[in-house]
């Protein structure tokens, strides 16, 4: 059986509960690296909310923080992300599992 550690999961899954945190990350994927500026642009809440935010996914370890000068640019980090899925990817065998042995039991 596969050990997890409970509290980098925990703080995953606490990091993407809140859908905030979900759009900065899905802001971010598919791109090298936003500012945090870049990042709070479409967002209708201040700077210091949205900071606050990236804290919980920094934490996490969801996002990658670097500072050059002024300008902290922010990247995604998906290896918590994997933990999570393969997590969760025990429970979907064990559902789907049991959705074929009720398909067949109702054919």
């Amino acid at each position: 059986m596969v050990k997890y550690n409970d509290r980098d999961l925990d703080r995953t899954f606490a990091a993407l509960s809140d859908p905030t945190r979900r759009a900065l990350l899905a802001r971010l994927s598919g791109r090298d690296a936003l500012s945090v500026s870049e990042l709070a642009e479409p967002f209708a809440m201040s700077l210091p909310a949205v900071m606050k935010h990236l804290d919980v996914l920094s934490d996490a370890g969801l996002v990658a923080r670097e500072k050059t000068g002024r300008v902290v640019a922010c990247r995604l980090t998906a290896k918590p992300m994997e933990q999570a899925m393969d997590w969760l990817n025990r429970y979907q065998r064990f559902w789907s599992d049991n959705f074929d042995r009720l398909a067949a039991f109702v054919e």
